[in-house]
């Protein structure tokens, strides 16, 4: 019996810890996707996180590949959900590979995340 106890005292214990870790928020999905290629410039990024975002501790910058910021410095966490940021884009960027860079600090437990991802425009030609 007291063994019994022992294993469900140490799995409660082991729970508890993991709940602060299902908080952060990381990357879910993205549009334009990640690494799709895409055949029209698109208007903006938007990104889903795994969960709502601060925005003391939150960025979005989108890059050309000679690191030149191609985003109109305008992100935005969504008002009704706060897991969604949005950014412009500048119109009409050439075919080529961008690069998403982001960083995002949890609402509910404080802790940051970053990373990047890549996508590319491929014009249709006409």
């Amino acid at each position: 019996m007291k063994t019994s106890l022992n294993a469900i005292a140490a799995f409660v214990l082991v729970l508890a810890a993991a709940t602060p870790a299902l908080a952060h928020a990381n990357l879910d999905h993205a549009a334009p996707a990640v690494g799709a290629t895409v055949e029209t410039s698109p208007d903006q990024v938007k990104i889903w996180f795994s969960s709502e975002v601060d925005p003391a501790g939150t960025s979005v910058q989108v890059l050309d590949a000679a690191d030149k910021q191609v985003d109109k410095k305008d992100f935005k966490i969504d008002d009704k959900d706060k897991k969604i940021v949005t950014i412009s884009l500048n119109p009409n960027l050439p075919d080529g590979t961008y690069k998403v860079v982001w960083k995002a600090r949890g609402a509910s437990d404080g802790h940051n995340t970053s990373g990047d991802f890549t996508f590319t425009i491929k014009l249709k030609k006409p």
